[in-house]
């Protein structure tokens, strides 16, 4: 098959990093906003009144309040604050040029919490501390019972509701600890810091900074951190499902800017029902934002569930995710179904999956089904517990993921999962896919002693820790990234052969694998599952032996360079190089010592820029996301955000 490596004439008009996989460029919708009017948010203001005319000499006390009576071109301007409420807008816009805007005003510290301030504690009487009866209770043990208030609960008490959401088909219950999915969605704060729900009282005395919920979900007992007294702390309880989240479906043309929208007491998908919910809208402008300690979800944007009647010409998704800062999500940071044109950019994904779901499968730092034609660039997406930094599950076409920094997958399997996808190319290049500690039961993995592993003819399908993963996936195109340190492999993929009937299986052919860098994945760079697909210019550095694996036909192939080029005319221009890299998550910068220059490989004619969107005009170029790399040591911010805020 002729490859597609001649790079085009381009123009300083176009924006390389937008090119799509089919040559069209992203669809770029947003136009610059006049608005028709403004009205203020003020619940720090002395004459604050939900009766008021939101004139910022009399401003309106809650942004629900605004939000019922925004008409397209209405821009809500919300003052510093903490509000306690879900804003429910009553309205989308009309078009590009008439949204109405929900927006910090002049940058100042607006904090929307799902969230209430409780002040009267009394003592837990009546429940046993000791695993067994008989047993001596531990002593100085302080635990507190909160009863909670009906009037904070109206409509919703999380504290009554499981973790779990209706759709429960796809959990292996055999194979994970069901204890947070059966675990109430109500989370407790102590200073703005979380404390962990045991799902029996007596744990309680076992660790402190814990909390416990009563069958009927009415009373919440804790245990602060070294048995300190609640009176001297501030204590919140999670009230309120959502954030901000219409409640008609399909309003759009709606923008939120710089709010923090926080403790979210949301379950876990499906359906997906975020802290910040689009509600099946399109057209939505999320930037600046911060989201933090979202019980499920973070941000939704996309159809919500499978369940719902489909309706002929709805359009889904066409939203931007820009510039915000999405942390300490329980199961999935952002999450789209049937999305098309999402451009999701320049956000910080931390912390997400500490619930550990992942195996309800609708975990990850951004999760999309059935993906059309979107861009996902220039986002650091770091410290994922169990889960994938980016997955995009069945049916995608035409989409690009590029210039992204994926570090620290904490426990988990890979960083990126493209499954089920067949019918469209998409591309992934430009990024930085660092440190897949690997998710499985390392106890299972058999000893072999001796030279009693040499001559096995098939690897044991037990570890994993992949840079990027594929189920049932055809014409994906992998180029200019460099991945490492991946506990099992750089890259690894599966047939799924039997799901071919519903088109969520694959033959795993056209893949393509061009300039690249391994660095130090623990058993191979690539295992490939047959060599129907192409891999050219790749660098291979402190590689094990048999890095390079094709697995079908059996007996699985483990070669290296030279074998790989002979006998399967891979990486012909391909290279082994003396590299050393070290990557600092915290400040975000990384070491590069080379010895000696990187040779020049033909440039993939679809990836026109390097890592930091500089344009690569030339025919060739070396491999890596990089430019440059020379001979000697370098450091490089490695920080790809475009994050100066716009107007």
């Amino acid at each position: 098959m002729e490859r597609e490596r001649k790079v085009e004439l381009m123009t300083n008009e176009r924006d390389l990093t937008a090119i799509l996989p089919d040559g069209s460029t992203f669809d770029f919708w947003e136009v610059e906003q006049v608005f028709e009017r403004e009205i203020h948010v003020n619940n720090g203001h002395p004459a604050a009144s939900d009766d008021n005319d939101g004139s910022i000499e009399r401003p309106l006390k809650t942004i629900n309040a605004a939000a019922q009576i925004a008409t397209p071109g209405t821009r809500v301007l919300i003052h510093a604050g903490v509000y306690r409420e879900t804003v429910q807008p009553a309205q989308g816009g009309l078009g590009p040029d008439k949204m109405i805007s929900y927006e910090a005003y002049q940058g100042q510290e607006v904090v929307v919490k799902a969230s209430v301030e409780v002040n009267e504690f009394k003592p837990s009487e009546g429940w046993r501390l000791t695993r067994r009866w008989g047993q001596k209770p531990p002593e100085g043990i302080k635990i507190w019972e909160i009863e909670l208030n009906p009037e904070d609960f109206k409509g919703y008490n999380p504290f009554c509701a499981v973790n779990i959401l209706h759709d429960r088909l796809f959990i292996e219950y055999d194979k994970t600890d069901m204890t947070p999915y059966l675990n109430r969605r109500g989370m407790v704060f102590v200073d703005g810091r979380p404390m962990q729900q045991v799902p029996l009282y007596y744990m309680l005395g076992e660790q402190d900074n814990t909390y416990w919920v009563e069958a009927n979900g009415q009373k919440v007992h804790i245990r602060l951190a070294g048995d300190a007294d609640p009176t001297d702390h501030v204590i919140e309880l999670t009230n309120r499902e959502q954030c901000f989240a219409p409640k008609e479906p399909f309003l759009s043309y709606i923008k939120v800017k710089g709010l923090t929208l926080a403790h979210a007491a949301t379950g876990a998908p499906v359906p997906q029902r975020g802290a910040l919910s689009c509600y099946r809208g399109h057209h939505w402008i999320i930037e600046d934002c911060t989201i933090d300690w979202a019980n499920g979800v973070g941000i939704d944007c996309g159809n919500e569930c499978w369940h719902h009647t489909p309706i002929e010409g709805q359009i889904i998704g066409h939203t931007i995710i820009r510039r915000n800062t999405i942390k300490n999500v329980g199961v999935c940071g952002i999450a789209g179904m049937f999305v098309s044109n999402m451009l999701v950019e320049d956000n910080l994904i931390v912390g997400t999956g500490w619930q550990r779901m992942e195996l309800s499968w609708e975990a990850g730092g951004v999760k999309f089904h059935n993906s059309v034609n979107s861009l996902i660039r220039r986002n650091v997406i770091k410290e994922c517990y169990g889960c994938d930094a980016i997955w995009l599950d069945v049916g995608n076409e035409n989409n690009r993921i590029t210039s992204n920094l994926l570090l620290d997958g904490i426990d988990s399997r890979e960083h990126i999962f493209m499954e089920c996808t067949r019918d469209k190319e998409n591309l992934i290049d430009n990024n930085i896919i660092w440190n897949v500690e690997g998710r499985y039961d390392r106890s299972a993995i058999p000893a072999e002693p001796g030279s009693s592993g040499w001559y096995k003819t098939l690897d044991l399908e037990i570890k994993n820790g992949y840079g990027i993963y594929v189920e049932g996936t055809d014409r994906l195109r992998i180029s200019n990234n460099l991945i490492g340190k991946c506990h099992k492999a750089g890259f690894y993929g599966k047939v799924v052969a039997f799901r071919i009937d519903r088109k969520r299986g694959g033959t795993f052919r056209d893949n393509k694998f061009y300039n690249n860098i391994f660095y130090d994945c623990g058993d191979a760079a690539i295992v490939m599952l047959n060599e129907h697909n192409e891999a050219e210019g790749n660098v291979y550095s402190k590689m094990p032996g048999g890095f390079l694996r094709v697995k079908y036909p059996e007996p699985e192939m483990c070669l290296d360079l030279d074998t790989w080029q002979e006998f399967f005319g891979f990486d012909l221009t391909g290279v082994t190089a003396d590299l050393s890299i070290e990557v600092n998550s915290d400040d975000l910068t990384m070491t590069i010592t080379a010895a000696e220059q990187l040779p020049e490989v033909a440039a993939d004619g679809k990836v026109k820029t390097d890592y930091f969107a500089n344009p690569v005009t030339a025919e060739t170029r070396i491999a890596g996301p990089f430019a440059e790399i020379g001979k000697g040591t370098i450091v490089v911010n490695i920080d790809p955000r475009r994050i100066n805020k716009e107007g």
